[in-house]
């Protein structure tokens, strides 16, 4: 995948051991000391988030380069991703520890996990979205990507309070049965607390996560049930995204500018 820069913020995937550091910090700031998860001894002894997906998966960063040193890079957005035909020789997706993902498998086509996405807090605001998106976007069209999925995460572990959100995801935005992942029996939360005529739509949507908020506007899907994940202290849904709703012009705006020799970007 080819090296973006926006100002000082270069995209870019690992390359070495100390890239993935890096990212491995960042994520242990945000999920551990900012969101509230329970680290495992190892990860509180160095002070990263790690498992062993890590060494199989992709890691996209966002890195400010006037905050970079010989030391290594200062990354300050990433997410991770596993392609299904690496999952297949190694130790299947992370998802799976959550839920059954059988009809995924089932897909014929190049289907990949999304995860471990986060930002520091200063560049919420500063277009490290909009380049971690652009890093989805170029890397689905590299490796002709046609399924995308991950958990996406509820901040906090108390149903009542998230009854409007999980309901109206259930009731609007559920995935077609051929592609629907559900939650483990053992793990499994019914999201369906409200009837579908009690929920206030606008009220739910206003509350949902951003990035769960994201993955809709892309015609995201979400799975059946939900799951409690106490160490993140979140609930997790399902999300599973068809890439041939969420690039259209952006595909082709990429080939475009490949053939022209063009930086990718996103069209207006």
């Amino acid at each position: 995948m080819e090296t973006l820069q926006f100002n000082n913020l270069e995209l870019r995937l690992a390359q070495c051991a100390a890239d993935v550091d890096a990212a491995q910090s960042l994520r242990y700031r945000i999920f551990y000391e900012e969101m509230g998860a329970t680290p495992t001894p190892q990860c509180r002894a160095f002070a990263r988030d790690v498992d062993r997906y890590d060494e199989i998966c992709d890691h996209l960063l966002v890195i400010d380069l006037d905050r970079s040193d010989n030391r290594g890079p200062c990354v300050v957005g990433t997410y991770r991703f596993l392609r299904s035909s690496v999952a297949r020789k190694f130790s299947g997706f992370y998802s799976e520890n959550e839920f059954d993902l059988g009809n995924l498998h089932a897909f014929p086509g190049e289907i990949m996990e999304l995860g471990r996405s986060c930002i520091d807090a200063a560049y919420r605001r500063r277009g490290a979205m909009q380049l971690l998106w652009r890093g989805i976007a170029a890397y689905i069209f590299e490796h002709d990507i046609q399924i995308m999925f991950g958990c996406g995460s509820i901040h906090g572990i108390n149903l009542k309070e998230q009854a409007r959100v999980l309901s109206y995801l259930h009731h609007f935005h559920k995935a077609p049965g051929h592609l629907r992942p559900r939650a483990l029996d053992d793990r499994y939360i019914p999201m369906n607390v409200l009837q579908k005529k009690e929920v206030d739509r606008e009220k739910a949507q206003a509350e949902l996560p951003p990035l769960l908020k994201g993955y809709l506007r892309l015609g995201g899907y979400i799975g059946d049930g939900a799951v409690i994940d106490r160490q993140f202290n979140t609930i997790d849904v399902c999300v599973v995204v068809e890439t041939e709703n969420v690039t259209g012009k952006y595909i082709r705006h990429f080939a475009r500018n490949r053939t022209e020799g063009v930086a990718p970007g996103f069209a207006a």
